[in-house]
């Protein structure tokens, strides 16, 4: 793939078992988060009750997608399906949703093409993919098992990174103990080291 001032990533996906919890709750968090990434409906949008599309700078796509199923895994039963996109973008409308070009292809592919794994990247590289979506697959082993506290905790250290546990505990109203216990049995510190990994292979895209 030639590098183009146009690159962009962008984010495909819809909430797992959306209908079994109360709507009005996971879709503020959901609504929140993608606040922090963009504008809607130009930079997102959520459209069919529980589907959503996001675009972004490429190198924030892994953590936003982290970022995202860390906040809806806050509640009980639920869970998300990512495709994530890397290539061009052509913002011919208003809506992200009107929009065009092979980062959007390639995301509503890889998110159609999900079944095993919930989240999965096509950056058209085929090398890079194959190590990216293998980093993946061993971190859903994790990630897809994390219980709400868990993730509460990892959707709160993501937005502050500048905090430390003792803060994040403070906010959080939890032992620092508890805190700590939660990010290593929810694997924090391993997971955003593959975030790192990421963002240094899509520089080569």
């Amino acid at each position: 793939m030639k590098k183009s001032s146009n690159m962009i990533a962008v984010i495909t996906g819809d909430i797992i078992n959306s209908r079994k919890a109360k709507e009005h709750a996971w879709l503020k968090t959901l609504k929140e988060i993608l606040k922090q990434y963009g504008r809607t409906p130009g930079q997102w949008e959520i459209f069919r009750g529980d589907s959503f599309q996001i675009s972004l700078a490429p190198q924030l796509a892994l953590k936003a997608a982290l970022h995202i199923k860390a906040g809806i895994k806050q509640y009980i039963g639920l869970d998300v399906r990512i495709g994530i996109g890397i290539g061009e973008g052509h913002h011919q409308s208003e809506k992200i949703t009107e929009a065009s070009g092979t980062a959007f292809i390639r995301s509503g592919e890889c998110f159609e093409s999900l079944k095993k794994y919930n989240l999965a990247i096509n950056s058209g590289n085929t090398q890079i993919d194959e190590q990216l979506n293998l980093m993946i697959a061993l971190a859903l082993r994790t990630m897809n098992n994390w219980r709400p506290i868990v993730a509460k905790s990892i959707k709160t250290n993501v937005e502050h990174p500048e905090k430390n546990q003792k803060d994040i505990a403070n906010m959080l109203k939890k032992s620092q103990s508890s805190i700590s216990e939660g990010l290593k049995r929810g694997a924090f510190d391993e997971i955003m080291q593959m975030e790192k990994i990421y963002r240094n292979l899509i520089q080569n895209l």
